[in-house]
């Protein structure tokens, strides 16, 4: 999954990027209300987090920007433990939820898997493939019960693979939601990761349509 961290204190930004990156997600941030509006315009995020209080453009009108442009993803708004109305305000903005400071870092994960959940089509931590599962809480996966040791790559890959089971992703969106937008993203690279998996899943799980992509399919159902 691809989020968006917003928020200006460095140490409080760096700590949610490092907790959320080590949940097996893929994570951009931006420190600035300005910069954020941009990037939610012009990227696709599975989530963001956003804290209100924002220096060049406040988190309020950020969210109210993206969502007059019809930006539809989940948004957590980080809010001063005492102000009430903001915490009214972002939800009258179109928050999703809404988390005050200060905040265990467990808490916003629990937060953030509920919201991803909600927009997908899975309504639990744990998402199934035939044999494969993989269990977004703890960020580990297993293929007929046995644990699958896997790359952080891998496992991202995996996960939006079984996220959009059965679905045609190319490369380059896979390697979008691999790689931070100021990273160097090559799209041919997800054919060695793709290899990697295919040698660690039941055979046939990932498969190849020329000239589109890949596809996550359940091998006891394919015929």
């Amino acid at each position: 999954m691809r989020i968006l961290v917003v928020e200006d204190e460095p140490m409080l930004c760096d700590q949610l990027v490092r907790a959320i990156t080590a949940a097996g997600h893929t994570v951009e941030s931006a420190s600035d209300g300005v910069n954020a509006h941009y990037m939610g315009e012009v990227e696709d995020f599975d989530a963001v987090v956003l804290d209100l209080g924002l220096p060049a453009l406040d988190g309020l009108s950020v969210l109210r920007r993206w969502r007059a442009a019809g930006r539809t993803m989940p948004v957590l708004i980080l809010t001063a433990r005492s102000a009430w109305h903001e915490k009214v305000a972002g939800i009258d903005a179109g928050a999703d939820d809404y988390l005050a400071k200060p905040f265990h870092m467990e808490e916003l994960l629990a937060r953030l898997r509920a919201l991803l959940r909600r927009v997908g089509e899975h309504s639990s931590a744990q998402w199934q493939c035939g044999a494969i599962w993989l269990d977004t809480r703890q960020a580990r996966v297993l293929v007929d019960g046995l644990p699958l040791q896997l790359t952080s790559h891998e496992f991202k890959l995996l996960s939006q693979l079984m996220q959009r089971k059965g679905e045609v992703l190319s490369r380059t969106e896979l390697s979008e939601h691999l790689y931070p937008q100021d990273s160097d993203r090559d799209s041919n690279t997800i054919e060695v990761f793709v290899g990697r998996l295919r040698k660690k899943l039941p055979a046939g799980s990932i498969e190849t349509v020329r000239g589109l992509g890949y596809r996550l399919i359940d091998v006891g159902l394919a015929v």
